[in-house]
């Protein structure tokens, strides 16, 4: 990463965290050229619900049963502690609770998206973090009135219009507006993804993301056609979004090259898409769909498509994916807006060693040990000789003590 931009983004961090409202209105003023007073970073509920009155009423509809899905997919994962009892009478648990607070990075730029905040909200609702905060670029409500119609059906009102990496720092760091909250989650540009890394241990946060990607695996039987398709659909978020197609047809490969072609010219954002394509997409040919399955798992990519006659089959050799979708109707679009899993998902070959976002995420685990007198004395020899062996004398007298 560029070590000139991490010092730019480290010194709008300090100054917020030096500044507070003052640095934020000053950076407002000339990242977004919006000259704010201090009473108008925070929105009212009055302005959220003006702006929401302008959304469509049928795409507010749609969010509103996005919302339903989520929030029925999310409940599943509700953790529950637990305890186990010694014949000693000590007693062993897990607390898990949630989180305070968390921080929801809303972006504008080159899309605004609505789904977004709903798949980082609900899951954060459904753990029962006590305050959710709402931090986006100034005037995104206006251009963007889905958004307000979304927060108004989450019932979100800690809502401020700041951006950037002056954002982040405030929300891990507080100002005399915005609290300061334990975790900051949500997708942003490279200043929000490098301020979030810089904040990280101060506060926690979601992931450092990458560029969006898929990767399709098709055989012989896939529909060049609707492969096309679901690779522009990724590319056209982002110039460095990548769209890769692994195959085991040379035939299929070629058709689908030529789709891409033919689909891109209709697109409205064509000219993101085409670069997209032009730098990150490209066709593998394997011998094998477990050849494939070796490549995907190399890359270990944040959306996975199968679309192969034996997709079940195929799903057995995948280890590394964020989430997998399987067959012509199971469109990755589908899981980005309306399915119920979060699309929240590790990018940058993290699927490795990382999850989508979840209840999980927003949750805290407390040991929990309740030792009797019986139990001391029984394990006192034990833990005597491993501190001993630790060379850590006061641990071993801590408990010798409690036995004279």
């Amino acid at each position: 990463m560029n070590p000139d931009l991490i010092a730019r983004v480290a010194s709008i961090v300090d100054a917020v965290r030096a500044g507070g409202d003052e640095a934020l209105l000053h950076f407002t003023t000339e990242f977004d050229g919006v000259k704010l007073q201090p009473s108008e970073i925070r929105l009212s509920a009055e302005s959220i619900d003006a702006s929401a009155a302008r959304a469509d009423q049928f795409t507010v509809q749609a969010f509103r049963k996005a919302i339903e899905n989520v929030r029925a997919f999310h409940s599943r994962e509700v953790e529950s502690g637990w305890t186990i009892q010694s014949e000693s009478g000590s007693e062993l648990g897990l607390r898990v609770l949630p989180i305070a607070s968390a921080g929801l990075y809303v972006p504008g730029g080159k899309a605004a998206y609505p789904s977004s905040l709903i798949m980082n909200a609900v899951p954060a609702q459904v753990a029962c973090v006590r305050n959710i905060v709402v931090v986006t670029p100034p005037r995104n409500l206006e251009k963007a009135p889905e958004i307000a119609a979304v927060l108004k059906e989450l019932g979100i009102q800690d809502v401020y219009q700041v951006g950037g990496a002056q954002a982040i720092a405030a929300l891990a760091f507080g100002t005399e507006t915005i609290p300061r909250v334990d975790k900051i989650v949500g997708p942003g540009n490279v200043y929000v993804a490098i301020a979030k890394k810089l904040v990280y241990g101060t506060v926690g946060i979601d992931s450092i993301a990458g560029p969006t990607e898929v990767v399709v695996m098709a055989d012989a039987s896939a529909n060049p056609v609707l492969v096309a398709a679901d690779l522009l659909a990724q590319a056209e978020h982002d110039q460095e979004a990548s769209a890769i197609c692994v195959t085991t047809s040379a035939e299929v490969g070629r058709q689908v090259a030529r789709e891409v072609d033919k689909q891109l010219v209709a697109l409205a954002r064509r000219d993101i898409a085409r670069q997209s394509i032009e730098q990150y997409g490209v066709v593998f040919i394997v011998d094998s769909l477990q050849e494939g399955c070796d490549l995907v798992n190399l890359i270990a990519p944040e959306h996975l498509e199968l679309m192969t006659s034996n997709n079940n089959e195929v799903f057995k050799s995948i280890e590394n994916a964020g989430a997998v979708f399987f067959g012509d109707w199971s469109t990755e679009p589908v899981g980005d807006y309306l399915a119920g899993p979060n699309h929240v998902l590790p990018t940058l070959g993290t699927s490795r060693f990382s999850s989508p976002l979840g209840v999980y995420d927003f949750v805290k685990r407390q040991s929990i040990i309740r030792y009797t007198e019986e139990a001391v004395r029984e394990n006192a020899p034990m833990i005597s000789a491993m501190a001993d062996a630790e060379g850590l004398t006061a641990h071993k007298e801590a408990v010798l003590k409690r036995l004279k």
